[in-house]
């Protein structure tokens, strides 16, 4: 068996396949409510709490995003294509900050979409540190856009 693959058990193909589902219908729910259902509730908050939702609507794609990927390399190591070289999947984007405080005075559909995404990140970035994906070197490419964001 090959040395990289040994941490992926049957239970945790299991758990993977079940994560990633959750995380693909919490991303089709976010976006039909961000895209289309929250227009009324964005519409009757103020200025700057109609910023702060639509940035937390942007940070809760990339959250996902994030989870989603993380979740195809894991799904890929259970599974690769005959004679390709496994390789380990990367760590698991870092996290997007939220204001709490500031969440707090959004509508209650952006607040349980925001909270569902924090607490299944929270739980995959577990799941990442189990697995000991943490001591995977960062991809150049991550380190530019983590640099990026701290620029902004």
């Amino acid at each position: 068996m090959d040395a990289v693959a040994a941490p992926q058990s049957k239970v945790t193909a299991k758990v993977i396949d079940a994560l990633y589902v959750e995380a693909m219908v919490l991303a089709d729910d976010a976006r039909a409510y961000f895209d289309t259902f929250s227009r009324e509730d964005r519409d009757a908050l103020g200025p700057v709490l109609r910023v702060a939702f639509s940035c937390e609507s942007l940070k809760v794609t990339t959250r996902l995003m994030y989870i989603i990927a993380w979740l195809l390399g894991q799904r890929s190591l259970s599974s690769p294509p005959s004679g390709m070289n496994t390789t380990p999947p990367s760590k698991l984007g870092g996290p997007t900050v939220t204001d709490l405080a500031l969440v707090a005075g959004l509508p209650e559909g952006a607040r349980t979409r925001i909270e569902a995404s924090l607490d299944l990140y929270a739980r995959i970035a577990r799941l990442d540190a189990e697995l000991g994906n943490e001591d995977q070197p960062e991809s150049p490419a991550r380190a530019l856009i983590d640099q990026l964001s701290r620029a902004f």
